[in-house]
């Protein structure tokens, strides 16, 4: 993932900065308990693709 588009990627509901998960190919949004795939470097920035976070994982 370019850092650049890290820096300004926000979660598409609450717009809160995302956590970048390197080992899951993940973009974590803390205050809604989604995990957003990155799929070939692109973030899939879809609510209906985002995985709910489970209770350890937040």
């Amino acid at each position: 993932m370019d850092a650049r588009l890290l820096e300004i990627l926000v979660c598409p509901i609450c717009k809160a900065p995302l956590d970048h998960r390197k080992a899951e190919q993940e973009l974590v949004c803390k205050p809604c308990k989604l995990a957003y795939p990155i799929r070939d470097d692109i973030p899939v920035m879809l609510e209906d693709e985002a995985r709910q976070l489970g209770a350890d994982e937040a």
